[in-house]
């Protein structure tokens, strides 16, 4: 994004975080997501990244141990942290996925390597979340925060079959497509607003149809690591909204 400054960063479907940390530092970011046990781990790293670090570590990557972290239920801050970052890194792919009751049900990755991130590097990440405020909720929560100036990546839980990437379940519901027709109308209001966004959709006839706001169009690809055992891998093809333009 060059050299061009906002006023504030959204992303209200924070997932790991990924483009945030690696985007440069914002003066004051909103980060938000449905997930409230997500929300709850980023803001424990936060304020105790070395804490969480040394327990999460002390957990042996086998299923023997997975099995029974996965069946746990801590109730302190910094286990229940440690907790998710463990089963996520030695999941299955590292899917989080729960069965209807709301119970984590994702399988033991079976000869992943895990990589279970050193103090250090929670550090970094607690520095980055030191100027954001962090929320769970319905990723509409943040268009009262959004102002002229600000910057808003959407990263949505994709619904429509594109390039075999299927259907994604997301905090016991699914993200329908009606979620899909809200979020429209959200970038709706975002740009009378003034701000800018960003939108990561599935590359589909009605997703192009839906966005099409005359704005930047940008087809993509990320690679599919995500799916059963007959899932079929690969890229998968996808696209960019944007009204970010070299010139604004």
């Amino acid at each position: 994004m060059g050299e061009r400054e906002f006023r504030a960063y959204h992303e209200p479907f924070l997932g790991g975080a990924s483009v945030f940390l690696g985007l440069p530092p914002f003066k004051k970011a909103f980060l938000g997501d449905a997930n409230a046990e997500l929300i709850a781990t980023f803001s424990t790293i936060r304020d105790h990244p070395t804490r969480v670090a040394l327990q999460a570590g002390e957990y042996p990557n086998d299923e023997e141990t997975y099995y029974e972290v996965r069946a746990s239920a801590p109730q302190g801050r910094i286990a229940r942290a440690a907790r998710f970052l463990y089963l996520n890194h030695t999941s299955f792919n590292g899917i989080y996925r729960v069965n209807l009751d709301g119970v984590y049900n994702v399988p033991y990755g079976q000869g992943r390597v895990a990589h279970i991130p050193a103090a250090s590097h929670l550090k970094h990440v607690a520095t980055r979340l030191a100027n954001a405020r962090l929320q769970v909720g319905d990723f509409q929560a943040c268009l009262p925060m959004v102002e002229k100036g600000d910057l808003v990546f959407l990263d949505p839980p994709y619904t429509v079959a594109h390039n075999n990437n299927g259907f994604v379940k997301y905090n016991q519901r699914l993200f329908s497509f009606e979620d899909q027709r809200r979020l429209s109308r959200l970038i709706d209001d975002l740009k009378a607003r003034g701000a800018f966004y960003v939108l990561a959709n599935a590359a589909h006839q009605s997703i192009l149809q839906l966005f099409d706001k005359g704005d930047a169009l940008i087809e993509t690809s990320r690679r599919n690591v995500i799916g059963g055992v007959n899932a079929q891998r690969g890229s998968a093809t996808e696209y960019l909204f944007t009204n970010l333009t070299p010139n604004r």
